[in-house]
């Protein structure tokens, strides 16, 4: 649907920018509306093709993760709308944005539904899914791909974990931790797990209780080797993409986003980053400096 503009608005918004020396174009111009539509516009044909073109059969590790937006919704109410990336790497060890997806909120149910859109364009098998601690969201994958390796995000339960620790507790407990996501393999670190349980178990079950309920899936890239598991242990890789998005989204008022136009806003600036190439770098290559 195309937007309707007050073009009387703009006219006089014109005029007066005219009389104050004050340029038309830009983020606060009085053309600006109209070229966002112009340029939406164009690129509609690009945005239908993206969304809906087929992906290879396979994907070795494939990274899911929702940023979320305040938007102006079609009553004119700030809402937030999460919305839904998928970034894999190829067989040919290149990064692809696969697809992005807005809802509401994140939920597991949607997930389900981008994974169903994913196997419709072609995806047979993910062979390792990196995702945040989202309940109901591995069971989701693995009721599309059943025989995906789902690893949950350490940096998310670390995160997770702290908030439970007092303050004055947080950098030795933090210590202790180290020892079990930094463990040479999966038995060193399932031996550091119980003595971590018992120093802290008593004064943060919550905390132990998390960490030995989540463990399969926490602990599943001690089965690679030390690249991959850098690789596949948080969900940074996605995040990184995200921190591309918010550098360009920062300055906009959430009053001054509609929906529609963000949707489209979100798949041109994906085109833009897949055109220039920085989808598309060598396993390996991007940095994980916030890694803990």
């Amino acid at each position: 649907m195309k937007e309707e503009f007050d073009f009387e608005s703009i006219k006089n918004k014109a005029i007066e920018q005219l009389k104050a020396g004050k340029p038309l174009l830009g983020k606060d111009g009085a053309f600006a509306p109209l070229l966002e539509s112009i340029i939406t516009d164009r690129v509609l044909p690009e945005i239908k093709a993206w969304k809906s073109r087929m992906l290879d059969s396979v994907y070795p590790i494939v990274w899911m993760d929702a940023i979320h937006y305040k938007v102006t919704d079609e009553r004119g109410c700030a809402v937030t709308r999460a919305i839904y990336n998928v970034l894999g790497i190829n067989r040919e060890g290149h990064k692809e944005l696969l697809g992005m997806y807005i809802s509401r909120n994140e939920g597991a149910n949607f997930w389900l539904s981008v994974l169903t859109d994913l196997q419709n364009r072609g995806v047979e098998d993910i062979l390792i899914a990196c995702i945040d601690g989202l309940k109901g969201f591995p069971e989701a994958i693995q009721s599309v791909y059943p025989n995906t390796v789902v690893q949950l995000c350490v940096v998310h339960q670390i995160r997770n974990s702290i908030k439970y620790v007092g303050s004055k507790n947080q950098k030795e407990f933090l210590k202790d931790l180290k020892c079990v996501y930094q463990a040479v393999n999966k038995e060193s670190a399932e031996n550091e797990l119980l003595k971590l349980e018992e120093k802290w178990g008593e004064q943060y079950p919550i905390v132990i209780r998390s960490w030995q309920d989540n463990w399969d899936k926490l602990s599943e890239y001690f089965q690679y080797t030390p690249a991959i598991r850098k690789l596949i242990y948080t969900t940074n890789t996605v995040e990184g993409y995200h921190r591309q998005i918010r550098k360009v989204t920062k300055k906009t008022k959430a009053c001054s986003r509609q929906i529609q136009p963000l949707r489209n806003w979100f798949i041109l600036h994906t085109a833009t980053y897949a055109r220039s190439g920085l989808c598309h770098l060598p396993i390996g290559v991007q940095s994980h400096n916030n890694s803990p």
